[in-house]
């Protein structure tokens, strides 16, 4: 056998080595957001001084971290990510065994935004605000302070950046004052919430008819949001109009209902 020949061989062997070595392979991803933390992997020994990982990649692109231990770490600095970019690690391994990444939440969305600005436009209804400092996509709550309590009145979707993030979403204001806050949960299940910013709307009170005893029917004399209760605190309905339909509603002369609506609370029964 000539040296061409030889070589044409070797070359073979190595192609079919390497074959049978990627067709063994296995992969474990983890997709996160940077949070300026490594990853600590624990990499079990699978005899003869190896190891179970074999690379370690970043990105797509392989990383130059030693992996020729029982536990090293992934050095996503060098990588130079911004705080709240999206990456991937992908951990390619022998079959037989599992690496397992010890710290996988150090790539999970945090809530850590600073409202900077916030405003409504009368003309339109929205309530326009401004963030900084965001970290991850998550979403952002909108709460308006109202008969005594914080409720829920929009929602929106985090940006995600450490830059300044514009939002908008349109809200019913009530006569006289309002107050608007924003509130952001991350994997911590802790709220991050906002301080207050007061708004004073010129609006005319609303008011409502008939005022005691109702058939089928409120009327409001404005668009407002409104909330009916019964007698032992169950949310009946909920909604935003100049008029609700209470036809659902039980009659009866002795119960009576709670309504809520535009910054008061009134009380009726149905006929």
């Amino acid at each position: 056998m000539n040296a061409k020949h030889v070589s044409r061989l070797l070359v073979l062997l190595v192609t079919i080595v390497l074959f049978v070595m990627r067709g063994n392979a296995q992969e474990l991803k983890l997709d996160g957001i940077y949070q300026g933390k490594n990853l600590m992997v624990m990499n079990p020994s699978t005899g003869q001084g190896s190891f179970c990982v074999t690379e370690v990649k970043v990105n797509g692109t392989t990383s130059s971290d030693q992996i020729h231990s029982n536990a090293f770490e992934i050095n996503l600095k060098v990588f130079d990510f911004k705080i709240g970019e999206k990456i991937q690690i992908v951990l390619i391994h022998k079959s037989g065994c599992t690496p397992k990444i010890i710290n996988p939440e150090v790539l999970d969305s945090k809530s850590t935004f600073v409202l900077t600005t916030m405003k409504v436009d009368i003309k339109t209804n929205n309530l326009n605000f401004t963030t900084t400092g965001e970290s991850g996509v998550l979403p952002i709550i909108v709460e308006q302070f109202r008969w005594n309590k914080w409720i829920k009145v929009g929602e929106v979707k985090g940006k995600g950046t450490a830059t300044v993030n514009s939002y908008q979403i349109p809200v019913s204001m009530c006569s006289g004052d309002n107050q608007f806050r924003i509130r952001q949960t991350d994997f911590t299940k802790t709220a991050r919430i906002s301080k207050a910013f007061k708004f004073r709307s010129m609006a005319i009170s609303v008011t409502y008819t008939p005022l005691k005893k109702i058939t089928n029917e409120i009327n409001f004399s404005d668009v407002t949001m409104y909330e009916i209760y019964d007698a032992y605190g169950k949310l009946l309905l909920k909604g935003i109009g100049n008029k609700v339909d209470i036809s659902s509603l039980k009659k009866s002369d002795k119960l009576k209902y709670v309504l809520l609506f535009d910054n008061q609370e009134a009380q009726f029964s149905k006929e």
